[in-house]
């Protein structure tokens, strides 16, 4: 050795090493003929971590660039905005800042409620964050705020990353004013990657909030062609983030490996606290939905179907109105690696819609279901009347736009009488109608073979007053034919988008 008076010693913790600070003392003894010994303790503790680098870590990650994306990017995209308009959000993650690992060592470990001998566990790291990062049962570091009021705080959308987030968390050990999904998943991200676990946020337009367990989204619609909100549970959201984390599954076995969800956002309980995860995206895929953690939640999010029910009063029994198995899930959108483009991982969720495997999968689902709503599907080809229902779509604000229904009558001889009711209605960020825009109520004969259309125009001076901060709304169609008493019932969402701004740069000389 260049140095007579130094050891080098190379300790290397296991691979399933309880992850956190560890105290270092150090015990020397001289040998037998000199006697004696000196203890020394280390003043600053080492702190070891889950190592996507090691083979045999659970959180292990074969590709370096996946790796580099995954565990040491610090900053990222997340996507927000609706199906129709994808609008991607930068967040820093800041890992590597002053205070992050520290934080995210308490979150885990103090208000994750984690004992030593679960911490080299990632699954149940990767629970405890979720739960740890919200604050309705355990004062975590976010505070969730869906109102339009955030007075003693800070508006979700100002938010640009976790730092300033997790350093006043750091500081005031109380959870910070406000956030929503987004936020709850960025801060996730950091505090992952801060202990070392693979984690990307993850962004599922039209997703579905099941409040029952019954992988469906139920609708109850009066005789005049409006949503009862009061029996309402259930809703769509435009958008939600959740996160992916990247480990074994050595519980479910190695089909089950790779990505899992977790969520932060404090949306149900799951075994008595706000937290959701780690389901895995494997078995979301195939409707296992009861391989551990919360899988069916997750599957009716991004797979559930949308159930219209016809309510003709307390005594009376529901009708099925029409089921839409194409509504929920779309675009499941995460940062590629090593650019800023849009990774769209839909597949890794769901089979194509309305594919024999993805029924296969909703039937595997729905027979571990203990859902109390009957499933039926509505077999239109047993009627004469097929109804479209469509927007003219890509609508600026301060401009008209028209909801149209067309309905083809396929009967060659008999004429149909029927009645439509077209209806417009604001609807906020979670999906909850807030007022009427416009409605009218039109009878028309749709005469054998023929088609005919129906049509209501909206101006701007009718919505201008009803415009909410996401700019979104409801549209819904309800028709009956009288003789028959078949009725169809369709709606969807749609956002009004600001108008494109474009910049021109000039150069000007001086003519002097």
């Amino acid at each position: 050795m260049p140095d007579a008076k130094a050891v080098r010693v190379l300790v290397t913790p296991a691979a399933d090493c309880i992850v956190g600070q560890w105290k270092v003392d150090i015990d020397t003894k001289k040998q037998a003929d000199e006697g004696g010994a000196v203890s020394f303790t280390l003043p600053d503790p080492i702190i070891i971590l889950f190592n996507a680098w090691c083979k045999d870590d659970t959180v292990y990650i074969a590709d370096e660039h996946a790796r580099n994306e995954y565990v040491l990017n610090d900053t990222g995209i997340i996507w927000r905005g609706s199906y129709n308009r994808l609008r991607p959000s930068v967040w820093h993650y800041a890992q590597f800042e002053a205070d992050m690992l520290e934080c995210s060592l308490h979150l885990v470990a103090v208000v994750g409620k984690m004992g030593p001998a679960s911490r080299g566990d990632p699954i149940r790291t990767a629970r405890a964050i979720s739960a740890a990062v919200n604050s309705p049962d355990d004062n975590g570091a976010v505070m969730g705020n869906w109102s339009d009021d955030h007075g003693g705080g800070t508006a979700p959308t100002k938010w640009l990353g976790s730092s300033q987030i997790l350093k006043k968390y750091w500081k005031d050990k109380k959870p910070v004013k406000y956030g929503q999904c987004w936020v709850f998943a960025g801060v996730l991200t950091t505090i992952a990657r801060a202990v070392g676990i693979p984690c990307r946020p993850v962004t599922n337009y039209s997703s579905a909030h099941d409040t029952q367990s019954s992988l469906t989204v139920d609708y109850f619609v009066n005789e005049k062609a409006e949503i009862m909100e009061e029996m309402n549970s259930d809703s769509i959201w435009n958008f939600h983030v959740w996160n992916e984390v990247w480990m074994q599954r050595p519980d479910l076995g190695t089909e089950y490996d790779g990505w899992q969800v977790v969520d932060a956002t404090p949306q149900e309980q799951s075994e008595d606290v706000y937290r959701c995860g780690p389901a895995s995206v494997a078995a979301v895929k195939k409707g296992e939905v009861r391989k551990p953690f919360d899988g069916a939640f997750v599957f009716a999010e991004v797979n559930a179907d949308k159930v219209f029910w016809r309510y003709n009063g307390p005594t009376q029994p529901l009708k099925l109105l029409r089921k839409d198995m194409k509504g929920i899930g779309r675009f499941i959108s995460t940062k590629a690696i090593g650019s800023t483009f849009r990774d769209d991982i839909t597949e890794f969720y769901k089979y194509p819609e309305e594919s024999k495997e993805e029924r296969a999968a909703m039937l595997t689902a729905l027979k571990q279901s203990a859902s109390m709503f009957s499933r039926y599907y509505l077999n239109e080809d047993f009627n004469d009347m097929h109804f479209d229902f469509e927007l003219r779509d890509d609508i600026k604000i301060g401009e008209p736009y028209s909801v149209v229904v067309v309905m083809k009558n396929r009967s060659r001889t008999q004429n149909h009488t029927v009645t439509v009711t077209l209806r417009v209605d604001t609807v906020n960020y979670t999906g909850r109608i807030k007022e009427g825009v416009k409605k009218e109520t039109t009878e028309r004969l749709v005469k054998a073979g023929t088609v005919e259309e129906i049509r209501m125009d909206v101006s701007y001076d009718e919505y201008a007053s009803s415009l909410v901060d996401q700019a979104s709304f409801n549209i819904a169609c309800m028709a009956a034919v009288k003789d028959t008493h078949y009725e169809y019932f369709a709606q969807d969402d749609f956002r009004v988008r600001k108008p494109d701004i474009k910049f021109k740069a000039y150069i000007c000389h001086d003519l002097k």
